[in-house]
């Protein structure tokens, strides 16, 4: 049987996209992104250092210290000019603790170095909002203090 040239164009065109080859392609790129994914976020491995004798230097005047402790309140201590000791830790709100360190580094033009000293329990967090804060408030640089790692002596060393 022919057909007639009329019912031939009464058919409509099929126009469905072929996704085979598409699926294909992503499935590929998912498997390239499995196997280099873990490769990328490995990255390199480094073990902080602890000082057992760590040699003990003198505070220079101004130094100042913030220190967390382990209920995430944070304190500041600094150096008295007329002294060099410090003063002690002086309980700060966290609403107030930029504004504060923005205030004792304004004058500051050549050492803007903030110690920071937390609690070892304290969550990870809390110690890098402390440290977004005094980059916004003009610290350049934040020191970590640590204690002296205790090590017992044995009899007869001296």
């Amino acid at each position: 049987m022919a057909q007639s040239p009329a019912s031939a164009s009464a058919r409509a065109v099929a126009a469905d996209i072929n996704v085979t080859p598409m699926i294909d392609v992503m499935l590929v790129l998912l498997i390239i992104f499995m196997i280099v994914t873990p490769a990328i976020t490995a990255g390199i491995q480094a073990t902080i250092p602890r000082a057992a004798n760590p040699e003990s230097d003198e505070e220079a005047d101004g130094e100042i210290r913030l220190g967390i402790d382990k209920d995430g309140k944070f304190f500041i201590d600094i150096t008295n000019p007329s002294t060099g000791h410090y003063t002690g830790m002086r309980f700060v709100n966290d609403a107030d603790v930029e504004e504060k360190l923005r205030q004792l580094y304004a004058a500051r033009t050549v050492d803007k170095i903030l110690y920071l000293k937390a609690d070892e329990n304290l969550e990870y967090s809390r110690v890098q909002e402390a440290v977004e804060m005094a980059r916004k408030a003009g610290v350049r640089v934040v020191g970590a203090i640590s204690d002296q790692k205790q090590t017992r002596k044995k009899p007869g060393d001296n």
